[in-house]
């Protein structure tokens, strides 16, 4: 039987994963990132709460956006890169960035520092959501479900 989480817990001692999903060799950029999945670690559902650390040289993720899923990170530590359509900005330690759903605008976090980034990240669970890559011929369609996988834009798997 699954062990019921404590109604509060110290963050950090919820259990960290490494890596990325994505096929190679996009994942080699986000190899070393450590997530540790709050929200899951509570069984919520209708939301998604992770809190990331991107050593030093690190991407949070291939630069994306999602059809149905709203993000909104938050910068607990260090320096992070914000990369847009728009170009690059340098967040700080209170910065915080949102992203809705639907818009075109890939993002994702660059830790061009030479000490570790720390941000809080939230994302809606849309039934349906489907992720789109900017940079790379990549997308992933009905994330989140058994089936989901990622394929090239026109539909070849990878």
């Amino acid at each position: 039987m699954p062990k019921t989480p404590k109604p509060a817990e110290n963050a950090l001692d919820i259990p960290t994963e490494s890596g990325s999903g994505y096929p190679s060799p996009f994942n080699e950029p986000c190899m070393d990132r450590v997530r540790r999945r709050l929200g899951d670690h509570f069984g919520l559902t209708d939301f998604g709460v992770n809190l990331v650390v991107l050593p030093p040289n690190v991407w949070s993720s291939q630069r994306h956006w999602h059809t149905t899923e709203d993000e909104f990170i938050y910068v607990l530590d260090g320096t992070p890169t914000l990369v847009t359509d728009a170009g690059e900005t340098e967040l700080q330690p209170g910065s915080v960035a949102g992203f809705a759903a639907g818009t075109e605008d890939g993002h994702h976090l660059i830790n061009k520092t030479d000490k570790p980034v720390t941000v809080l990240e939230v994302g809606s669970r849309r039934p349906g959501d489907s992720c789109r890559y900017s940079d790379i011929d990549m997308q992933m369609v009905g994330r989140g479900q058994p089936d989901a996988t990622f394929t090239r834009r026109d539909g070849e798997p990878y």
